[in-house]
């Protein structure tokens, strides 16, 4: 089913039952699976984020390759995914994102992962299958994330993850030492005026030292 003002590109491919709603924008050459949806505004295969600076000046980098979603993917709205440099960005089987996410040139997400409104994805990232991202989630370029990871609202990642983490912060680390961390830093304004007056007591100390 496809909407009114929805615009298909050349050599465009779309599987069965997928429901496309309007003004989505699906580039040339892209490849959609079945029982797909796409919400209201998402943008398919634009150009990837590619430049490479000339004596200060941005030179474009063609952006040749395209994009392949498989089946059971839900992508929702004003969601853009880029197309590759070279090669495919690709969003696996039963992949669902959510509104207003960013997922740049190259960046492959495995089976069943989920992630919620404004995660940004770098490029030439790999995400893993059964994955969990809060919402506004960053990730870095050039790095693996391991299956079945849960990442906390808000974290920045800039390294590779392992499988079967959770994790929070920016820069993100184990979820329990975030929480640990959460404790001490309300109470930092108590501790730095205990050291404060500990380091006084130590200077008056060492005055009267006979």
């Amino acid at each position: 089913m496809i909407h009114p003002h929805v615009y298909i590109g050349d050599h465009v491919k779309i599987g069965d039952n997928t429901i496309i709603y309007p003004h989505v924008t699906i580039y040339d050459g892209c490849i959609i699976g079945n029982n797909c949806i796409f919400h209201a505004g998402a943008v398919i295969g634009a150009d990837g984020f590619g430049f490479a600076s000339d004596n200060g000046i941005y030179k474009k980098i063609p952006q040749l390759g395209n994009v392949i979603i498989e089946d059971e993917v839900e992508i929702g709205a004003n969601t853009a995914i880029d197309r590759a440099v070279i090669g495919s960005t690709t969003i696996h089987k039963g992949v669902k994102l959510d509104n207003l996410i960013q997922i740049a040139h190259n960046v492959e997400i495995g089976e069943n992962t989920a992630m919620a409104s404004q995660v940004g994805i770098a490029g030439s990232t790999k995400v893993g299958s059964n994955c969990m991202f809060g919402g506004q989630v960053g990730l870095g370029g050039h790095i693996t994330i391991g299956d079945n990871t849960k990442i906390g609202a808000q974290s920045g990642v800039i390294s590779n993850i392992k499988k079967n983490s959770q994790i929070m912060g920016t820069p993100a680390i184990p979820i329990k030492r975030f929480m640990q961390s959460s404790i001490i830093i309300r109470k930092l304004p108590e501790i730095y005026q205990t050291l404060n007056r500990l380091e006084k007591e130590v200077e008056e100390l060492k005055k009267n030292k006979p």
